[in-house]
């Protein structure tokens, strides 16, 4: 059985499928009605799930008529995403931002779950077994590496 936060992402996701624009506007105290919840899980799923590193935007307006705001951020073409790659990954990338941008990847469909996991076996920090800042420089170069490779294809 999947978890609170795994159906919050699903239902959001949902909505972002069927809206026209590729946004959905939310109220927290709504979403967490609907779920049985609290709203501190709703600001969990979002700042966790909803990040610029996986390819969403999330505005937010507090107040009585207060909203959160989430749009997809898609990658247009071939030299976007590589000039995307290029400025996410930079010289060295930790492992959270690496991780982020192949989930992003994957959700855009430019590579398969299979190739995302390929992926993140090969910039783990338990493969990558190197210190500070070292196995970030190294992790860098083989993503930018592999993903230009994978999205060339």
């Amino acid at each position: 059985m999947r978890n609170i936060s795994d159906l919050i992402e699903q239902y959001l996701k949902q909505m972002l499928q069927e809206s026209p624009e590729g946004a959905v506007e939310i109220q927290r105290n709504d979403l967490a009605d609907r779920f049985s919840c609290v709203p501190s899980q709703i600001n969990y799923v979002i700042s966790t799930r909803f990040t610029m590193e996986k390819g969403y935007m999330v505005e937010s307006k507090r107040g009585g008529g207060g909203y959160i705001r989430i749009k997809r951020v898609d990658l247009p073409s071939l030299n976007a995403i590589q000039f995307h790659i290029h400025q996410t990954i930079g010289e060295c990338v930790d492992q959270s931002a690496a991780e982020g941008l192949i989930y992003q990847m994957e959700e855009a469909a430019l590579v398969s779950r299979r190739e995302a996991n390929m992926l993140r076996a090969a910039i783990s920090r338990d493969t990558i077994a190197l210190k500070l800042p070292l196995r970030d420089e190294i992790r860098a170069r083989l993503l930018k590496s592999m993903l230009i490779s994978l999205l060339a294809r």
